[in-house]
């Protein structure tokens, strides 16, 4: 089990890399980026309990100019501690590039199947996620009645590993290797099947069996909906990753 997992994470970073060496003598943009986010798991019984994520990234030279902002809640099912499935909604506001003025309201809805894998001395955790998303179109700099629709397919594998003792435990630090590949689908979808990827390597800290801290550096690499033009993001990532528990103890 082990090696096909670590077969996985490997398949993904060469395909990751070797799209971006392929790519290397088309138009690339490269941009610096600071992403913020906030985490909440809170289980509110045995199988039942609530997601929510909050972010806000600023773009160009890290800080210059806000990027984005996304809200997303869900309803969690746990079927193990380790296994979860979510539903939920996302609003997210992309904001003007420069010299414009319009944000762009994007809601989506979506549908996760989340699950852990402890080890001796490290640990996975992989989700498989489906988007719809339903974006406003700006024309002009002005944001139209019409909205596009397109699907979007996630897959995320993340390692930890604890830089002292076996497991992840309070006051513990850790390693992080993680990479999330991005697929697009749909009849908007001409061009850009592959929608992006991002590789993440970095440190943790769990403070408590509750609350834990991930800081690193981020490359997103991502293709533009024309086909031949791609953006390379290169970002300071802060994640805070806060969870709560209001079972009763003879549940």
């Amino acid at each position: 089990m082990k090696q096909v997992f670590l077969s996985i994470f490997i398949t993904l970073l060469f395909v990751s890399f070797d799209m971006q060496a392929q790519t290397s003598t088309k138009q690339t943009h490269e941009r610096e980026q600071l992403w913020l986010g906030y985490f909440n798991q809170t289980r509110l019984s045995n199988h039942w309990g609530l997601w929510l994520d909050l972010h806000y990234r600023q773009t160009d030279h890290f800080v210059e100019r806000p990027f984005q902002l996304l809200i997303r809640p869900a309803l969690t099912y746990f079927v193990s501690d380790n296994f979860r499935l979510n539903l939920g909604y996302a609003f997210v506001d992309h904001f003007p590039g420069k010299g414009l003025n319009t944000i762009r309201p994007e809601n989506r809805t979506w549908q996760q199947i989340w699950w852990r894998q402890k080890y001796v001395r490290f640990q996975t955790l992989q989700w498989i996620r489906l988007e719809e998303r339903f974006s406003k179109k700006v024309v002009n700099d002005k944001l139209q009645n019409s909205t596009s629709f397109n699907f979007r397919l996630r897959y995320n594998l993340s390692l930890f590993v604890p830089l002292k003792g076996k497991d992840i435990v309070a006051k513990t630090p850790f390693f992080i290797l993680m990479d999330e590949v991005f697929v697009n689908f749909g009849k908007n979808i001409v061009y850009n099947y592959f929608d992006q990827n991002r590789f993440f390597i970095g440190f943790g800290y769990q403070f408590t069996p509750h609350l834990n801290v991930h800081l690193g550096y981020m490359n997103v690499f991502q293709q533009e909906a024309s086909g031949n033009k791609y953006i390379s993001t290169n970002a300071v990532r802060l994640f805070v990753f806060h969870s709560l528990d209001f079972r009763k103890h003879d549940e």
